[in-house]
Parts: structure tokens; sequence; C-alpha cells
């Protein structure tokens, strides 16, 4: 059976690294015979319409699974309830929908959120400005982090958001929307952000001549390799963390489990990959320049953690 992944932005070496990682375990399996195709397909200009467009491809393509990255966690709904009447298994990973026939695999944004103002709290000792750098607006990614931060933060009132941007997950994107908002701020103690946004932070950040504040970053390598840098140089301290790209290998196994007829629940979590200092210089050997720390999962791994919820 032909199983495909549908994804509706690739913009970011985040999505570029998880595209990757769906070929590096669906390709073998492939050759093996484990299913018969498992191609990838992202949409040009991340929108709703034009990823539901491309569901109903797949669908008259006679695709048996479709694991799908989807742009908003409502728009596609219609399209993933046509999908599951014509008989095709559809998992939801990263950004989920809300379809209920769905399987939604997801990390907890929510706590991704709400860890960072924990960490910023204890840091600062619960009193700073903070600056937050949000993601792709719309998507079901960005809403759940930032109600993690909103929701941490009522708990330590010496904290206060003075700022916030949209970075899109991408470096140049923050960069340039702190630098444009860094004027109207005040003294800034803490970034916390999404992922692909903590280094474009700090130029900005740099350029505006500027103390380096503490700057919650997302596993790129160059956010890893700027952290070392000013780690040896001067003992600066923070945390790295996000959803690794290779849940796509996840939702790879998830769906190939579920077309070889294995019962799973519709909701379905998996773990952050977070990198502090002890595992730093480990972490930033193993990965690529350019690329992002990543794990990439086992059809073993996968049926472990989910038989262990």
């Amino acid at each position: 059976m032909k199983v495909a992944l549908s994804n509706n932005y690739a913009g970011n070496s985040w999505r570029q690294a998880m595209l990757k990682s769906w070929a590096e375990v669906a390709d073998p399996a492939v050759k093996a015979g484990v299913v018969a195709a498992a191609p990838t397909f992202t949409t040009a200009e991340n929108q709703a319409t034009e990823q539901a467009q491309q569901i109903q491809n797949l669908i008259l393509q006679g695709y048996k699974a479709i694991a799908i990255d989807a742009a908003s966690p409502t728009a596609l709904n219609g399209v993933i309830k046509q999908a599951c009447a014509a008989g095709v298994t559809v998992v939801t990973f990263d950004g989920i929908a809300t379809e209920p026939c769905a399987y939604r695999i997801a990390v907890d944004f929510h706590q991704l959120g709400s860890m960072q103002i924990d960490y910023m709290a204890k840091r600062l000792n619960g009193k700073g400005n903070l600056l937050e750098i949000r993601g792709l607006a719309g998507v079901s990614v960005d809403d759940e982090i930032h109600r993690g931060i909103v929701d941490e933060i009522k708990k330590y009132p010496g904290l206060k958001i003075v700022g916030s941007v949209h970075g899109d997950w991408t470096q140049t994107v923050a960069q340039k929307q702190v630098a444009g908002i860094l004027p109207t701020l005040p003294k800034i103690d803490g970034v916390v952000d999404q992922g692909g946004d903590g280094y474009g932070a700090a130029n900005a950040i740099k350029e505006a001549g500027r103390p380096t504040p503490i700057i919650i970053l997302g596993n790129r390598q160059e956010e890893l390799a700027w952290w070392a840098q000013q780690h040896k140089s001067g003992g600066y301290e923070t945390l790295s963390v996000t959803i690794p790209p290779g849940c796509s290998t996840f939702a790879f196994w998830v769906t190939q489990q579920l077309l070889a007829g294995k019962k799973l629940p519709h909701d379905i979590r998996m773990p952050l990959m977070a990198v502090t200092s002890d595992d730093l210089d480990a972490v930033l050997a193993k990965t690529p320049s350019g690329g992002i720390a990543n794990k990439l999962y086992t059809r073993d791994e996968v049926t472990k953690i989910v038989d262990a919820k």
C-alpha cells in the first residue's frame, strides 16, 4: 500500500530536516517492501486551500494513508473527512488537525511554552522583561506554544512580556522583526520563542548594541555553535529545546502500523528534545552545519512509546 506525506511549508531548516528525515526512514522501508511507496508533497504557499487540493489529489491517486503536517488545525477537516470516508488512513503530526477521524501525533507544545517561562523565572529570580518571538500565524503549533507562555507567566507577576513579533520559525525573519521592535522596548532580560529564531534574535540584539539576554534556543546548528562559543568565552547559559524534525519518522511508523492493522489511540504524544550545557558539545558534534539536532525513530521505538502510554 502507498503512503504519502503532505507538508504545508518548507521555508526553514527544521522543515527541510523533517522532509529529509522522512526520506531517510521511508526510502529503505519502500526498498524492503514494508510499504509500496512513500513520497513527500509540499505546498508552495503555505495555504490551507492549496494543501486541501493536494490531499484530494492524493486520495484520487490511490494512497491508502496520508501523513499530514497541517497548515491549520481546522481548515483541512473537510478534506480529511473525505479521505477517511474513502478508506484512507490520515495521521496528522506537528501541525495537527482536529477532525476526529484523523490520528494526531503531537508533543506537548503548551509545555514547550510553559517550560521556557519556568526557566526564565528561575534564572531571573522571578523578575524581568521578556521578548516573545512567535512562529507562523494561524498554525496550531504557534497557538499552543504561545498559550503555554501566556498561561505560565501568570504564576510570576514579576515577569513581563514587553514585546512580541512573529519570526515564522526562520532566523532571517526573526532577526528582521526583532531589529524592528527593539527601539521601542526597554531593557530585555530574556527571549522566549519557538525555534529557528534564537540566533536571529541574538544577532539583532548585538547589532543594536544591547547586552545579550537569556535567549531560549531551538536546536539549530548555528544556535548551538553560537551558544558553545558564548559559553566558552563568558560562561553563557541557556536552554535549547524543540520537537525533533524526526517526528516525521515517528509519524511514518505510526502510519505503517495502522495500515498493518495495529490498534492505536487517535491522540499520541511524542517527547520533546532538549539540549543542556552538559550535553551541548556532544550534540553539536553530531549536528551538521546548517542542520538541526535530530532523532530518527525506529519502528520498535515508536511502538514501545505508544504501547507505554
